[in-house]
C-alpha cells in the first residue's frame, strides 16, 4: 500500500551533507518526495511502500552523516501525491527559526587527498572544502545556511563548481563554501604597510619568511594567527616583546600526532581529541628528553598542541616545518583580529608580513582549548569547532533567556526550549575591544538563531560591565550570585536538578555579604543555596593590585598570622620587602583602605606561590597559581599531618593559618620548594574533602559538583576527585562548558529558568 509521510528534522542538519544523504537514501529505497532546508531544519516528504518508508526512517535515525546532530524528528502521515521521483527543492525562509548552525569543521581526508594531488584541479588550493568539512559558523550572516546568506555570496561559482554543487551524488552537492582557483577566494601576501608582494606563490614566500625568523600574520577560519618557527628563540622573543606577552605559553601546531608524540606524552584519548574534526588545542605533558625553544612555554610542564584544521595550515607545514607557533593575532587581552584592514591596523607593530585572503569572516572565533582528564575532555575555552552547538537543559526553558556571563573569560548564551546556544570565547570585558565584541556577539547570536529573549540574566556584581549592560536593556533582569551560577552550571552540565554540594573554587566573585568569595562549600539547587563553609577570609591590600602582585596577598596572610613579628621571618619574600612597603601595607590592612576581604581559593594559591618565591608579580591571569602547580613534585604524597588532624569548621570557616605556618616552618628548615608545593596541594585537597564530608553528613546530600577556575590545576583536580570518590560520593565535573567563568552563562540560565 502506498503511503506518504512528512518528516521534520531539527538539530545540526544544514551544511553537513544531510540533504544529499537523504536524496541518496531515497534513491536507494526507490521512494518519491522531496527534501528542503528551511529555518526550522530540514523538511522531508516521502512516498512509497510502507516497508520502504519504515526502512527510510530507520536509516535516517541511525546512519545520518557524521557531522549531523539530530535533536528532534517529527513524523506525520499525509495524503499521497502520486509522485514518481525524489527531488531537492529550493530553500524556504520562515519567520520563526529553530534550526541549528553547524560549527566550523577541519578539512577532511578526501579534500586533503585532492589538495596534494597534482592531477586535481584544486591542487594546492588553500580553500578546498566539501559538505563534510570547512567553514560554517564563521561565514554565516543569517539562516538558513545557504550560500546567499554566507560570506561566499560574493563568489560566483564557475561552471565546474556549479555542476558539483547541483549534483546530488557529488561530495560537494550544496557545499556552500564550494570554490576552486578559478572562481573562489584567493591569497595575497602583504608587507606591514599593506602593499602586496610580487610573488607567484604567496605560501612558498611566506614559508621562506618564517624560516628567516619573520613573524607572519595568517588569516584563518575564525581570525588571524601569528606564526613563527617554534625552534627560533630570537623570533619567539621578538613575538613576546611585540605582543606584550612576557610569559604566557604559546600554542603549537604540528602536522600530525606522530610529530606531537616526539615532544609530549599522548594517551589514546588525547590522540583522539587531537585528531577530532574540532581540532582543539590539547594541553599535553612534555617529554623531558625532547625540547622546543624555551620561549614557547617558559617554566611549564605542559605544551598546547593542535593539528592543522585548514588547507592553508597543511600547505604551510607539509615538508616545511616540524612545528609552528600559532598564537592568536592580538595584543594581550584584546579579541583576535578578524578583517584584513583590522589586522594591518592592529597588528602592524607585531607582524612583519600578512598572509591574507578575501573570504570574509563574519564572526571571529578563537581556538578551543581542552585538557583530557580521566579520558574525558575538560574545557579551558569552548570556541571554534564547538559553537554554536547547543548544550541541553534537563527542563525546557519557559521563556527565551539571554545570559550575559561574567566579567572575565566572558561568553554569552541564549536559551530556546531545552537548548542553550553559547557564543564563542569573548574575553575580559574591561578591554574596550572585547566589550564591543560582547555587544556584537549578542546581536549576531540572536540574528542567526532568530531568537528574541524575554528576560536577561546576569551576575550580581554591580560593577561588572555585563551586569551594567543587562540593566540598560528594556527587558526584565534576573541577578544571580556568581558561585551559585557555578554550582548550577556543573549541575546543568550533568543533567542534574536535585540538591548538590558545590565545591566552588575560583579567584573572584561578588558575595552576598559584599566581600569577594571563591573558596566555597555550598549546598543548593537551581532555586536556592546555603553557604555551608568557606576559606578563612583575608584582606587584599590594594584591591586589584594585589591580584597583579601576589606578594601583597602573601603579606596579608603573614601579617594576619604573625602580626608585627613577620619581619623576623627568615624567608626570601619577607627579606625582599622594603620597610616602606611593610608600613604602607600594614596601614592599608589595619584601616581597611582598599583592602576588601576575600575567601578566594585562587588567591590562597597565589599567596603560597609568592611565599615560596615562585611568582611574586604576574603578567597573565593565574600565572602565580600555574607556577605553583608546575613546581609540585608529583612523587610526594606527604601532607601536613597536624593541620589535617586539627581540622574543624568553626562558624562556617575553614581556617588556613596553621597551613601557612607549616609552609613557613618548612621554608625556614630549607625543605625543597617542590616538596612544599606538593604538601600544600595534598593538604588543601584533604581539607576541602573533609569540608564536603561535613556538608554531606549535615545535609544527607551524596553528590558534589566541582566548578571554578582552580580546577584547571590538573594535579589538584585529579587529587580532589580521587579523594571525593573514595568517600562514596557522586562527583560531578564539567563536560560541555568550562569550569571557569566561560561556563557561567549555563548556570545563570538554569537558575533563571527555575525562577520563571
Amino acid at each position: 500500500m502506498i503511503q506518504r509521510k512528512s518528516i521534520q528534522v531539527n538539530g545540526i542538519v544544514q551544511g553537513v551533507g544531510f540533504r544529499p544523504f537523504v536524496y541518496r537514501l531515497a534513491d536507494h529505497l526507490k521512494v518519491a518526495g522531496f527534501v528542503n532546508n528551511n529555518s526550522d531544519g530540514v523538511t522531508i516528504e516521502i512516498e512509497g511502500q510502507q516497508d520502504a518508508l519504515n526502512r527510510f526512517i530507520e536509516i535516517l535515525q541511525t546512519k545520518s552523516p557524521p557531522l549531523a546532530i539530530i535533536s528532534e524528528i517529527t513524523l506525520c502521515d499525509i495524503p499521497t501525491k502520486n509522485e514518481k521521483s525524489f527531488r531537492i527543492i529550493a530553500t524556504s525562509k520562515k519567520s520563526k527559526a529553530t534550526t541549528h548552525i553547524a560549527p566550523d569543521v577541519s578539512v577532511c581526508e578526501d579534500c586533503l587527498a585532492e589538495l596534494f594531488d597534482p592531477q586535481n584541479r584544486r591542487y594546492r588550493y588553500p580553500f578546498i572544502n566539501c559538505t563534510n568539512c570547512g567553514p560554517r559558523y564563521t561565514i554565516v550572516k543569517s539562516i538558513p545556511y545557504d550560500r546567499p546568506f554566507t560570506s561566499m555570496s560574493v563568489f560566483t561559482m564557475c561552471p565546474e563548481c556549479q555542476k558539483e554543487y547541483d549534483d546530488p551524488l557529488n561530495r560537494r552537492f550544496h557545499a556552500q563554501p564550494n570554490a576552486c582557483p578559478k572562481c573562489g577566494p584567493k591569497l595575497t601576501l602583504l608587507d606591514k604597510s599593506g602593499k602586496a608582494l610580487n610573488t607567484i606563490d604567496p605560501i612558498k614566500q611566506a614559508v621562506q619568511l618564517i624560516r628567516e625568523g619573520k613573524i607572519l600574520a595568517l588569516r584563518g577560519l575564525g581570525g588571524f594567527h601569528l606564526a613563527v618557527d617554534a625552534f627560533n628563540e630570537d623570533a619567539l622573543q621578538k613575538l613576546r616583546e611585540r605582543k606584550g606577552r612576557q610569559a604566557k605559553p604559546f600554542a603549537l601546531m604540528a602536522l600530525n600526532d606522530d610529530v606531537v608524540s616526539k615532544y609530549c606524552f599522548i594517551s589514546e584519548a588525547e590522540k583522539s581529541h587531537l585528531n577530532h574534526y574540532t581540532r582543539s588545542i590539547v594541553i599535553l605533558k612534555k617529554k623531558p628528553e625532547k625540547q622546543v625553544a624555551q620561549g614557547v612555554a617558559p617554566n611549564n610542564k605542559y605544551l598546547g598542541f593542535m593539528l592543522p584544521y585548514t588547507p592553508l595550515h597543511y600547505l604551510l607545514l607539509q615538508n616545511n616545518f616540524e612545528l609552528l607557533v600559532m598564537t592568536s593575532a592580538n595584543f594581550t587581552d584584546e579579541p583576535i583580529a578578524r578583517t584584513n584592514d583590522e589586522s594591518l591596523d592592529r597588528l602592524g607593530t607585531i607582524a612583519d608580513y600578512f598572509l591574507v585572503h578575501d573570504r570574509e569572516i563574519e564572526q571571529r572565533c578563537d581556538d578551543s582549548i581542552i585538557k583530557i582528564v580521566k579520558d574525558q575532555p575538560f574545557f579551558i575555552r569552548r570556541s571554534r569547532g564547538f559553537v554554536p552547538v547547543a548544550v541541553k537543559l534537563k527542563v525546557k526553558s519557559k521563556k527565551s533567556i539571554l545570559a550575559v556571563g561574567g566579567e572575565l573569560k566572558n561568553t554569552i548564551a541564549i536559551s530556546r526550549g531545552d537548548d542553550v546556544f553559547f557564543s564563542q570565547h569573548i574575553g575580559d570585558l574591561d578591554n574596550p575591544a572585547a566589550y564591543s565584541f560582547f555587544e556584537n556577539s549578542i546581536i549576531h547570536l540572536q540574528n542567526i538563531l532568530q531568537i528574541k529573549p524575554d528576560v536577561i540574566v546576569c551576575d550580581k556584581h554591580p560593577e561588572y560591565l555585563s551586569t551594567k549592560w543587562a540593566k540598560q536593556q528594556k527587558l526584565p533582569v534576573i541577578e544571580v550570585q556568581h558561585h551559585h551560577a557555578h554550582l548550577a552550571a556543573v549541575m546543568a552540565d550533568n543533567g542534574v536538578d536535585t540538591t548538590t554540594i558545590g565545591l566552588i573554587l575560583d579567584g573572584t566573585g561578588y558575595g552576598d555579604d559584599g566581600s569577594i568569595w571563591g573558596g566555597e562549600v555550598l549546598i543548593g539547587d537551581f532555586k536556592k543555596y546555603e553557604r555551608f563553609a568557606r576559606l578563612e577570609p583575608v584582606a587584599l591590600p590594594g584591591g586589584t593590585k594585589a591580584i597583579e602582585q601576589p606578594w601583597r596577598i602573601a603579606f596579608s596572610y603573614l601579617y594576619k598570622i604573625y602580626g608585627d613579628e613577620l619581619s623576623n621571618l627568615n624567608i626570601p619574600i619577607v627579606q625582599k620587602l622594603k620597610p616602606n612597603d611593610i608600613i604602607l601595607l600594614k596601614q592599608i590592612i589595619d584601616k581597611a583602605i582598599n583592602a576588601p576581604l576575600t575567601s578566594s581559593c585562587g588567591r590562597l594559591f597565589d599567596a603560597v606561590s609568592a611565599i615560596l618565591g615562585i611568582c611574586t608579580e604576574i603578567t597573565f591571569d593565574a600565572q602565580a597559581a600555574i607556577g605553583l602547580e608546575m613546581a609540585v613534585d608529583e612523587n610526594v604524597d606527604d601532607y601536613y599531618t597536624h593541620v589535617v588532624e586539627n581540622f574543624k569548621i568553626k562558624d562556617g570557616i575553614i581556617y588556613t593559618s596553621q597551613l601557612i605556618r607549616s609552609i613557613i616552618d618548612d621554608l625556614q628548615n630549607r625543605i625543597a620548594v617542590p616538596i612544599i608545593a606538593a604538601k600544600f596541594h595534598n593538604t588543601i585537597a584533604i581539607l576541602f574533602t573533609m569540608a564536603v564530608q561535613a556538608a554531606s553528613e549535615k545535609s544527607g546530600v551524596k553528590q558534589v559538583g566541582l566548578s571554578g577556575g582552580v580546577y584547571q590545576n590538573n594535579y589538584f583536580n585529579l587529587l580532589i576527585q580521587e579523594k571525593l570518590n573514595s568517600m562514596d560520593l557522586r562527583v560531578l565535573t564539567h563536560k560541555n562548558v568550562p569550569a571557569n567563568d566561560g561556563g557561567l552563562a549555563l548556570g545563570q540560565i538554569a537558575i533563571a529558568n527555575n525562577k520563571l
